[in-house]
């Protein structure tokens, strides 16, 4: 690696040696001698080095050592400061450029391993036979009924036109059955499904990131949807870690009209600041609703925080999470690489996006740890006040705050459970091997994205039929009792599943969504989002 950063890193290691306490003694310095100089950290570093490598008892990686010096210095500085191996900075880049090489399969981890639960159509996994409910034995001869998921894609994954041998069991064949896949593009949306609501509104899950084609996916889906008689939006942003900042700004844009200021990005270090504005175009004048959550993050704040300020949208769902600052990426040797914070945004009345993070620890920034309950005696720091052009007072330094306030959906155990059933139903339903529901098998997913009002509803007997095949396996601990008291929870799981073995993985989102809380709640605030289109286009803005 470059001998500069590894320097640097060698403070870190010296440093946090000294904080941590030694068992020994070391000869005293002086204060000219302990002056931080390159000289003295490059000879602190050799030595601690040269410490390790003849005294610790155990193998020494020493690749692993630097990494984590890197990352542990860059978060001194703050949370979004990060070193990233060359894997890491090789999955980012495919992140950005919405494709990466693999087989194309979508995978859950169960009780007892990890199953397909979607293929991608036109992949190598589709094009290999992969299906719906396949369990993962071996990859590449490599036991896999122990691994994660996130196992599973790391060893699926490699370069286009390579092989990889994947083995799975499948429900209703006698054996297990090989694949010889051979790796090619696979893509990564950021809108990974649309669909219509009742009443004219269409549903748009930006849920993806934003990458290099956010906003010509997003301009997709509502042309799509206006055809099909959509009057309003509802543009989900929940789970949307962010992404490109361009993306961002031609998102707003197809909002809100040329010229405005979307994002200002303010350095700590002097220089101008810069404003990105509103490009030209078509620009959508339907009555919109945006949800968000605390997975929702940077560019998704920037574009929430900017319809937000200009009164354009009404935000329905939880906090954000609060990322405000900026990072450019930094190539270094041996193709690792580190993200560093440059600077911060703001909206376009001043807020500041950024959470604080001076008060706890990395782990409690990053689940909120810091937060106060709802219930808590104290109130919640008032934050960084701002008015907007319309007179509404909102505050920076939190993130975003909705204006409609939306609790998710709660789980509990016998939830997991159902859930867990569910699947396992299904994966013997659409195998033909649930007795009387013979006609019920389904040989391939049919890529549909979309479903029609009440398709594949569970029947009673189809319900009684999970029942029975719920009470039968112990493990799942689901009496028909049990199942009785969740009954509506239980038929919407099993046309989840059964939606996603039939379809796709977006048409069993659907059924989830139609019943989520939030997306009603956003229905539910679909007029305030009409008084906030009115008001909009009335100060011509």
């Amino acid at each position: 690696m470059n001998r500069h950063f590894l320097l640097i890193a060698a403070v870190v290691i010296v440093m946090g040696t000294i904080a941590g306490g030694l068992i020994g003694n070391l000869p005293s310095r002086t204060s000219a001698e302990t002056a931080v100089t390159p000289e003295r950290v490059e000879a602190d570093y050799k030595e601690a080095l040269n410490v390790i490598d003849d005294n610790y008892a155990g193998q020494i990686d020493h690749e692993k050592i630097t990494d984590s010096s890197m990352q542990a210095m860059l978060w001194t500085l703050d949370p979004h400061s990060s070193f990233f191996t060359r894997e890491e900075l090789k999955k980012l880049e495919e992140e950005q450029a919405s494709e990466f090489y693999g087989i194309g399969v979508s995978i859950l981890q169960h009780r007892d391993g990890v199953y397909v639960q979607s293929v991608v159509p036109n992949t190598p996994a589709d094009k290999a036979g992969l299906r719906y409910g396949d369990k993962i034995l071996t990859v590449e001869g490599k036991d896999a009924k122990d691994w994660t998921s996130a196992e599973v894609s790391k060893n699926v994954r490699g370069e286009k036109g390579t092989t990889v041998k994947v083995q799975v069991e499948r429900a209703g064949a006698p054996n297990p059955l090989e694949f010889q896949i051979t790796r090619g593009g696979v893509p990564l949306p950021s809108v990974r499904n649309y669909f219509m609501l009742p009443n004219g509104v269409g549903y748009v899950g930006l849920t993806g990131g934003f990458q290099q084609t956010t906003s010509d996916e997003l301009s997709t889906a509502i042309a799509d949807l206006k055809k099909k008689g959509m009057k309003s939006i509802i543009l989900d942003l929940r789970g949307n870690p962010g992404g490109i900042l361009d993306e961002a700004v031609a998102v707003v844009s197809q909002f809100i009209p040329a010229g405005q200021t979307v994002v200002s990005v303010k350095g700590s270090r002097s220089g101008p600041q810069r404003e990105l504005k509103t490009t030209g175009g078509n620009v959508d004048n339907s009555p919109l609703v945006v949800m968000i959550n605390q997975g929702s993050a940077s560019a998704s704040e920037i574009v929430s925080g900017a319809l937000q300020d200009y009164q354009r949208a009404v935000i329905v769902g939880d906090n954000s999470f609060g990322k405000g600052l900026v990072q450019k990426v930094y190539r270094l040797p041996y193709s690792t690489g580190l993200t560093l914070t440059t600077a911060r945004y703001y909206t376009p009345f001043g807020r500041s996006l950024q959470r604080d993070y001076s008060g706890g620890s990395i782990y409690d920034y990053y689940t909120h740890g810091e937060d106060q309950p709802p219930d808590s005696p104290e109130p919640k720091p008032a934050g960084s006040p701002v008015e907007t052009a319309n007179g509404r007072v909102l505050y920076g330094g939190r993130g975003i705050e909705p204006d409609v306030v939306a609790p998710a959906a709660t789980s509990n155990a016998a939830k997991g459970r159902i859930n867990e059933a569910a699947f396992f139903f299904v994966r013997q339903l659409v195998a033909g091997k649930v007795v009387g529901f013979e006609s019920m098998k389904a040989e391939k997913q049919s890529f549909r994205t979309t479903l029609q009002p009440n398709e594949f509803a569970v029947s009673l007997a189809l319900l009684a039929a999970f029942k029975s095949f719920a009470a039968a396996d112990p493990k799942l601990g689901l009496t028909p009792e049990v199942v009785d008291a969740v009954a509506d929870y239980a038929k919407m799981r099993i046309r989840d599943e059964l939606a996603t073995a039939n379809c796709s993985a977006e048409a069993g989102a659907q059924v989830l969504l139609e019943g989520d809380p939030q997306i009603q709640k956003a229905l539910d605030s679909m007029p305030k989002a009409n008084e906030f289109l009115a008001l909009f286009e009335q100060k011509g803005r």
